[in-house]
């Protein structure tokens, strides 16, 4: 009886051992498996990180692409507007070189400016002596009044120069202008006319009755009688000139000899 009892218990003692074996392998199983979850996802974490690392590595490739994309249209935008604006420099530098030598030679002008006004006077006054006598003492009066002005200091320098360059531009205007006037005859008192003038190449008149007219000629200082279709001429040109009728041209003796011109230097427009 022992025996089998001792038998009995050592059976039981093993299976116990095999039932606590199995239990421990379980366990070791289950923290071997356990390792390698935590090992797994440890492995995606790192798997991710990476991956965003890459992402990120990625993105800020394609930004300094973008960059240096952006940067070279810059840079051709600037060189073209450098070639566009290289003449417009060029030209302000020329204008300043031209601006200080002007300043360097202003003390000169200043200087000679005087002498320089005087002689422009004179030669006004011997130029209006020298024209057609139209209107002579109004000219005259002007280059008076010029010549006054140049004692008279309490105008400036600049102011004077702008006076004598105005009366210069009105004379060279009566080259360009046909005009139409009443006025007493020259050479003749107490007498009124019509006067009608074609820049500096003619000079005319007839009577107001019409019945009477002339031509002055230069080389002879004096007028000269016009016939009767001349005189329908001239009264045509007082009209064009008092804007009464359309422009046209006008045969009619011009007040100054013109040489090399045929025909046409007996005929003003």
């Amino acid at each position: 009886m022992s025996a089998r009892y001792m038998k009995q218990g050592r059976l039981r003692r093993s299976r116990r051992l095999s039932v606590v074996m199995l239990l421990m392998g379980a366990c070791t199983l289950a923290l071997a498996q356990s390792d390698v979850r935590e090992e797994s996802i440890e492995a995606q974490r790192e798997q991710a990180g990476l991956q965003e690392k890459i992402d990120a590595a990625d993105e800020a490739t394609r930004e300094a692409l973008r960059e240096l994309r952006a940067a070279e249209r810059e840079a051709d935008r600037l060189k073209a507007y450098n070639a566009e604006l290289a003449p417009l420099v060029e030209r302000q530098a020329k204008t300043i070189a031209q601006r200080e030598q002007a300043l360097s030679t202003l003390s000169e002008t200043r200087e000679t400016l005087p002498v320089l006004l005087r002689d422009m006077v004179e030669r006004l006054r011997q130029w209006v002596q020298a024209d057609l006598p139209f209107l002579q003492e109004e000219r005259l009066a002007r280059v008076e009044d010029l010549e006054n002005m140049l004692v008279n200091a309490e105008l400036s320098a600049s102011d004077k120069l702008d006076r004598l360059l105005a009366a210069w531009r009105t004379e060279l205007d009566y080259g360009r202008e046909m005009d139409a006037w009443r006025g007493q005859l020259v050479g003749a008192e107490n007498r009124e006319v019509d006067y009608l003038r074609l820049g500096r190449v003619g000079w005319y008149y007839v009577t107001p009755d019409g019945s009477e007219g002339g031509v002055w000629k230069s080389r002879r200082n004096q007028w000269q009688p016009l016939n009767d279709d001349q005189l329908a001429e001239v009264h045509k040109g007082l009209r064009i000139a008092r804007e009464q009728r359309a422009p046209e041209l006008l045969a009619l003796p011009t007040s100054i000899d013109v040489t090399g011109a045929g025909s046409q230097g007996k005929e003003a427009s």
